[in-house]
């Protein structure tokens, strides 16, 4: 049996329903425009890749402690398709899952998450406030910067970049050129 695949407006209704946090909302918009931009560049389904970056964090506001886990249970029980499931718990591997990302979609999920938060940082200490004018210079330069967005896991992102078999800075790149699609959605305009 073929499970009914969600559309975007269901997966911000879903997001809406777990999460209030206008920043955990705004990651997950961040998240959605670079997987949207990821899919493109690769030739792979932009709708699906977008909910999927949409929704991967759901269960975060109120199961931090069952990050992931939660939102494989919440998916399953509202029948949604195994592939979008399993990507969306898989971007936790080694962290709070042992669901290794294997498929490029679930790959690129794991290595833009953390990169996002870095990049938002980045563009909020620049006197422009955005991601429009930012360089991957910019946020390298940032990079082993003790204590600066310390909650992006660093060996995670390259861990991720190491798995696309793509250079840290095209990463980088992606994400940025990711995020400006959806700029103004994200107060990074």
């Amino acid at each position: 049996m073929t499970k009914r695949i969600p559309t975007r407006d269901e997966a911000f209704s879903l997001l809406k329903e777990f999460d209030s946090n206008e920043s955990l909302i705004k990651h997950a918009l961040a998240v959605e425009g670079v997987m949207r931009f990821s899919a493109r560049k690769h030739g792979e389904d932009e709708e699906k890749w977008g909910i999927i970056g949409l929704i991967h964090d759901l269960d975060y506001e109120k199961f931090p402690d069952e990050h992931c886990v939660k939102t494989g249970e919440i998916l399953r029980e509202r029948e949604w398709p195994e592939e979008y499931t399993r990507a969306v718990v898989s971007h936790g591997w080694g962290i709070c899952v042992d669901v290794e990302p294997r498929s490029l979609l679930e790959r690129t999920l794991y290595a833009v998450d953390e990169l996002t938060g870095l990049v938002t940082a980045c563009a909020l200490v620049r006197p422009s406030k955005s991601v429009m004018d930012l360089t991957p210079k910019s946020v390298r330069k940032k990079w082993n910067v003790k204590g600066f967005a310390a909650g992006a896991d660093r060996a995670v992102i390259e861990r991720g970049a190491a798995m696309l078999c793509i250079d840290i800075n095209e990463l980088i790149s992606d994400v940025i050129v990711g995020m400006r699609e959806v700029a103004p959605k994200i107060g990074l305009g």
